[in-house]
């Protein structure tokens, strides 16, 4: 961050107020227009406090070798405009005339995820004379978007809980810390919301087609890009969520009970030769290899990175017999700790908190409503079923190729809004199911 940073920064934040309170007629009702800004506003704060975070704690980091790269893209247009433009389209593809920039990027590699995110930053950087701040905060603006499209699509479902969700979505401190500015996590988290709105409205609510397969497939596009394991994660149970919410339309009752487990085994079948057509031959996704992949990747991060805070989960031998073995001990990392007392620094306080508060609202609303009937209860509704297959899924593959906190604590944020929407569905859920006694009950 630099001078320009100061000067340009307010310009800007206040152009993305002034389009936000122009939107919020249209995209908010009487219940909901009370989080529209206060919801971008953590947005905002969460993009400039990571920037400052890397800079003034960590020294460095991801962010700011974006914006390395990003900087030398931008200084490429600034010598020669068609070389630039040249730079930007190149995608990682070997071009001897532009080895004097590509030699300094060390992203610079075929289909590289980080470098997706740089191209998609640069359009922001011409707008703004390369100025960290405002390119930060024009991500945190976009991944809002993508998010209150995650909301409104909750809310359709179950617009009841629109408090419960607006604290579930928007005010996780993880969330909107993690996914707001110059990261990947930003773009991903919005990518996942319009992907979720997409799904529900085309195959689900069979409404504003045309206006969700458009955001659905741009939010596809991003995280196959940036991170198609969250894609993976979200295929099976949106597939099983389209059975679900269709099977009611079978009459017969016995028929749906005899169709259940074929529609189960197409939807996996379809959803495997989705995942392994999307990921053959990428050296990092390609579900063949993903047991030695989440090997290799846990042994890194755990010997090498963030010191003081690697955790444990078992024996990886690169098999996904291996993964597993482990994975009720990842799902319960994923969602559960670092305990308070395994916190290490500031940062790691954030998500000590809110994987407490995780704990004790699933432990209280499965004590208050009991196991069975929770059971029953997500068994019975689509959309928890959705969410927490989602979060499960999600929750294994993150637990098992972390290898330490300070890593699970990004890698987990998307699933964290579906997970805690979910406990607040089901809270909502059961009340209605117990009646006074129940709520008597948790008012004490």
């Amino acid at each position: 961050m630099d001078l320009k940073d100061l000067f340009l920064a307010p310009l800007y934040l206040a152009l993305f107020y002034g389009i936000a309170f122009a939107a919020r007629r249209k995209y908010t009702n009487a219940y909901t227009r009370k989080y529209f800004i206060p919801a971008l506003s953590l947005k905002f704060i969460g993009a400039v406090a990571l920037g400052l975070i890397y800079q003034f704690y960590y020294s460095g980091g991801d962010t700011y070798n974006y914006y390395y790269h990003i900087k030398i893209i931008y200084e490429a247009f600034g010598h020669d405009f068609s070389l630039g433009l040249k730079l930007f389209l190149a995608n990682g593809q070997p071009v001897p005339e532009l080895s004097r920039y590509t030699s300094q990027m060390f992203w610079w590699q075929p289909h590289s995820t980080e470098l997706f995110i740089v191209r998609a930053a640069m359009p922001l950087a011409m707008l703004c004379f390369n100025t960290y701040t405002v390119i930060a905060l024009s991500f945190a603006f976009i991944s809002f978007c993508g998010m209150w499209a995650m909301y409104i699509t909750f809310l359709r479902i179950y617009p009841a809980a629109y408090k419960q969700l607006a604290i579930a979505i928007f005010f996780l401190p993880s969330v909107f810390f993690w996914g707001s500015g110059l990261m990947k996590d930003s773009l991903c988290i919005g990518g996942l919301g319009w992907t979720f709105y997409g799904f529900y409205h085309v195959f689900i609510a069979k409404k504003n087609i045309l206006q969700a397969s458009i955001l659905g497939s741009l939010g596809i596009y991003v995280l196959v890009s940036a991170k198609i394991y969250i894609l993976l994660s979200f295929m099976p149970p949106a597939l099983f969520w389209i059975f679900n919410e269709n099977s009611s339309r079978i009459k017969s009752a016995s028929l749906r009970v005899f169709l259940k487990p074929f529609l189960i085994i197409i939807g996996a079948g379809v959803a495997y030769y989705g995942a392994t057509n999307l990921t053959s031959g990428d050296e990092r996704f390609d579900v063949e290899k993903i047991g030695e992949r989440s090997k290799i990747t846990q042994e890194y991060l755990s010997e090498y990175v963030a010191s003081g805070s690697a955790y444990h989960i078992g024996e990886l031998d690169g098999s996904i017999g291996s993964i597993i073995r482990v994975a009720p001990q990842a799902i319960f990392i994923s969602l559960f700790r670092p305990f308070l007392f395994e916190v290490r620094n500031p940062v790691m306080l954030l998500s000590a908190i809110e994987a407490t508060v995780f704990l004790y609202f699933t432990l209280s609303l499965v004590y208050r409503t009991g196991l069975s009937r929770s059971l029953v209860l997500i068994a019975a509704e689509p959309i928890l079923t959705f969410c927490f297959i989602f979060s499960i899924i999600m929750a294994i593959g993150v637990g098992t190729t972390s290898g330490n906190f300070g890593t699970l604590v990004r890698y987990k944020i998307p699933l964290m809004p579906f997970f805690l929407s979910a406990l607040y569905i089901m809270r909502f859920k059961a009340q209605a199911l117990q009646g006074p006694k129940y709520k008597k009950r948790v008012a004490a």
